[in-house]
């Protein structure tokens, strides 16, 4: 989950911070991170001539930019500065995002910024000032989740500073998540809606989704594309599981029950949930057989874990039934959600087809 955007708040933050308003510490924070970020960044031909560049790092840059030239060629995303520098941060995340939500609603808490509208997280590059956050949300009564970002975008409006660069916290994953990451992230800089989180995270997800499939059946070989397959299927099976544990949970929240009952219900969904999914890894007929990658997620579910889930997901079915309508041309399909991106939010969704 990438859910960050710390650098336009930087943008935006700077001009705050010189009119004395707006919430100084967390803007001084965004600016002061993503300027650390900025002067660390040495472009990609510089860091892979340097002899002190250990060979797998050398080899994957490499690869990195002949996706960055694919996202342009294929994909139709935009061209520019953004991936074709490289910095170490020193640290696995380049931020800490905080979510939120009620006791009994799947409603992500909002913060409203300037640039990029009212969004469902808050970012920090600390992570200690973000479980700060999360303490501070828990006390309000919210189910709070706190997790690592390794990426964000700028939404192309920093490209005159260099852009976003390809970072520490992600360059060195599977060659199928560096490729879908470089795509979902350059697809914020073609169409940004604010205050519509899961229409862009959506959007951006169903581009990775699409270009990753494409670079890997062009040029990932066998085994990697076996690997892929693997994990694909795993998410796939993750996804389809709790979604419809999801709609319930957000069913009983609509229901009108009083506060204790809901919290009762809640109680026994919860406790089914993870039973069923101790049967599903059971089950060796499932692609979660035997696997303990989602045991954390679970352990820790709460309605912030699943309210953030549906930001990436909600939509995506949507944005894949629109790219076949487009043709399959990416062009085409970049068009028509421009083309959606200023109408009225119930408009936009209705026409996407869309929950509203």
């Amino acid at each position: 989950m990438r859910l960050g955007l710390l650098g336009v708040l930087a943008a935006g933050g700077a001009a705050l911070l010189l009119g004395g308003c707006g919430s100084l510490g967390y803007y001084a924070q965004a600016v002061n991170g993503h300027m650390d970020l900025m002067q660390r960044a040495r472009p990609v031909p510089e860091v892979i001539a340097d002899p002190a560049t250990p060979a797998p790092l050398r080899e994957r840059l490499e690869l990195s930019q002949r996706m960055r030239d694919f996202a342009v060629a294929e994909l139709k995303l935009p061209e520019g500065p953004s991936y074709r520098r490289y910095a170490d941060l020193g640290r696995s995340a380049v931020v800490w995002n905080v979510v939120a939500a009620p006791e009994l609603s799947l409603q992500l808490k909002t913060w409203c910024f300037p640039v990029v509208g009212c969004v469902g997280y808050r970012g920090y590059y600390s992570q200690a000032a973000a479980d700060a956050l999360a303490a501070e949300l828990r006390a309000q009564g919210y189910e709070v989740m706190v997790y690592g970002v390794p990426a964000y975008s700028t939404l192309g409006k920093l490209e005159w500073m260099g852009g976003d660069p390809l970072l520490n916290t992600f360059v060195n994953g599977s060659e199928a998540d560096l490729a879908r990451l470089i795509f979902h992230e350059l697809t914020h800089q073609v169409v940004y809606v604010g205050d519509d989180t899961t229409f862009n995270e959506s959007y951006a997800t169903a581009v990775e989704r699409l270009g990753g499939r494409l670079w890997m059946e062009r040029f990932a070989t066998p085994e990697v594309r076996a690997a892929d397959a693997q994990r694909l299927a795993r998410a796939a099976a993750f996804r389809a599981f709790v979604q419809p544990w999801r709609a319930e949970l957000d069913a009983l929240y609509r229901s009108g029950r009083p506060p204790e009952a809901l919290r009762a219900a809640k109680a026994d969904l919860m406790a089914r949930l993870r039973r069923a999914y101790e049967e599903l890894k059971a089950d060796p007929g499932s692609p979660l057989a035997g696997f303990a990658g989602y045991d954390g997620w679970f352990a820790r579910a709460n309605n912030a874990s699943f309210a953030v889930m549906g930001a990436y997901n909600d939509f995506v079915p949507a944005f894949e039934r629109l790219f076949e309508a487009s043709g399959r041309d990416f062009a085409r399909f970049h068009a028509e959600v421009r083309a959606l991106a200023p109408l009225p939010r119930a408009e936009r969704r209705a026409r996407l087809g869309a929950p509203p």
